[in-house]
């Protein structure tokens, strides 16, 4: 069975790999909305080609990786602490880590784990992490694993830092170096102007920020997490079902306010909050064109910035789906050049980080083209995330090409997941 074998990874020894011609050095700025997700984003990419064996892949890889970063320099340099005590870059030059590395097996000896993404602990074998690093700043912006497979496909597995790259900066990086591999200019050249995110002077905070907020834990959650094993699960919404979510909710909304407002109930009944125990739902909104003025075709950096709903488990889960929707669509409203202003105004001020404690922080990678990065050997077969960097995360992803369908990803204690399957059934 695919599930009881398990996978080995010989890796050799990491190398730099830094860009191919001189770059600017010195200290790189990074605005209020790079400081606020200080983690590390692991995805994986299968690539197999009938026409082309996987001999060459980490040459290529390391080749085109080394052409653009001369585009990306910041990328082949080190986290630092600026003067003004924030997360800035010190573009050194000193390059990307890359490690190759070599399967004990084909790739359908993991299938179940790489198709169902449920199973991190055998992905995380095909992302390489920096022996010894106690935190973020001594973890590299971006490593690579390349791990070729016995039949003949490979492995790309990244670990990017999003303190320098949101989810589109990502993808728009991943593309650039597809498109380099294969020999062609760059079809959106970064932005690297984090200063076009500059906070006011002075601050002005206009908007209350509660996604800042500290909620207490009345019901006992963490002990559950605490005493419980964490069990992942992804979960299909077709188009068929997320219809019907719609005509449940009652609303006039989008495919995303409709899923959120759903899981965002479900969770809340699973993990038995009592009904005053107050809860939040953060979730990421793109900000690139809703500042005035937009910001520039391929900003690379955190557009993104946190909007919010903060209520009670009790009007949550009491009240019908309806009410929960509209709460998501309050939340998706208040997103505007005004409110991001006030958000990078109020880090300046306060440094405050967005706490999760009774939360649940949606991440949506829906809009991404994780399957269209080529780099030589056809798009990818599979790809996607590595595990969550978070437990109070619930992803949606895309499925391949199929874009009318939602993937949704999440890990719950053991006891909470039985509940939370059974309210999956609509």
């Amino acid at each position: 069975m695919a599930d009881s074998f398990e996978l080995i990874v010989t890796r050799k020894d990491p190398v730099l790999v830094s860009p191919a011609s001189e770059t600017p050095k010195g200290l790189h700025y990074l605005s209020n909305l790079d400081q606020n997700i200080a983690i590390i984003v692991k995805t994986f990419y299968y690539f197999k080609s009938n026409t082309r064996s996987n001999e060459e892949s980490a040459d290529v890889i390391k080749k085109s990786l080394s052409e653009v970063l001369v585009h990306y320099y910041p990328a082949a340099g080190r986290l630092a602490i600026s003067p003004e005590g924030k997360i800035a870059v010190n573009c050194t030059g000193e390059g990307v880590v890359v490690v190759e590395a070599e399967a004990n097996c084909g790739i359908e000896k993991i299938k179940e784990a790489i198709w169902e993404i449920d199973q991190p602990e055998t992905l995380e074998k095909l992302v390489y992490n920096v022996p010894g690093a106690r935190n973020i700043l001594e973890i590299p912006p971006v490593v690579v694993q390349v791990t070729n497979f016995k039949c003949g496909g490979f492995v790309l597995g990244l670990g990017m830092n999003h303190n320098m790259f949101d989810g589109i900066a990502a993808m728009e990086f991943l593309n650039s170096w597809a498109e380099t591999a294969r020999g062609l200019p760059l079809s959106v050249p970064p932005c690297l102007d984090h200063t076009l995110l500059r906070p006011r002077t002075p601050p002005k905070i206009e908007f209350p920020h509660n996604e800042f907020e500290d909620l207490e834990d009345i019901s006992g959650t963490g002990k559950l997490y605490s005493d419980e094993k964490l069990v992942y699960k992804s979960f299909l919404f077709g188009p068929e079902k997320l219809e019907k979510l719609k005509i449940m909710a009652e609303t006039k909304t989008t495919t995303f306010q409709t899923l959120t407002g759903f899981l965002w109930r479900a969770r809340c009944q699973a993990l038995g909050y009592k009904p005053d125990q107050r809860i939040k739902l953060l979730f990421a909104a793109d900000g690139r064109s809703r500042f005035v003025p937009e910001l520039p075709k391929g900003y690379s950096g955190n557009g993104i910035v946190f909007t919010y709903s903060v209520t009670t488990a009790g009007e949550v889960t009491l009240n019908p789906l309806s009410h929960t929707v509209g709460l998501v669509k309050s939340a998706v409203e208040m997103v505007t050049d005004g409110f991001m202003r006030s958000a990078i105004d109020y880090f300046e001020v306060t440094r405050a980080r967005p706490s999760l404690t009774a939360t649940l922080l949606i991440t949506s990678w829906v809009k991404l083209s994780f399957h269209t990065k080529d780099f030589g050997w056809g798009e990818p077969v599979v790809s996607g995330p590595v595990g969550l960097p978070e437990k109070e995360v619930i992803l949606f992803l895309p499925c391949g090409s199929d874009t009318k369908s939602i993937n949704v990803l999440l890990g719950l204690p053991g006891s909470a997941m039985k509940v939370f399957e059974g309210l999956m059934d609509i």
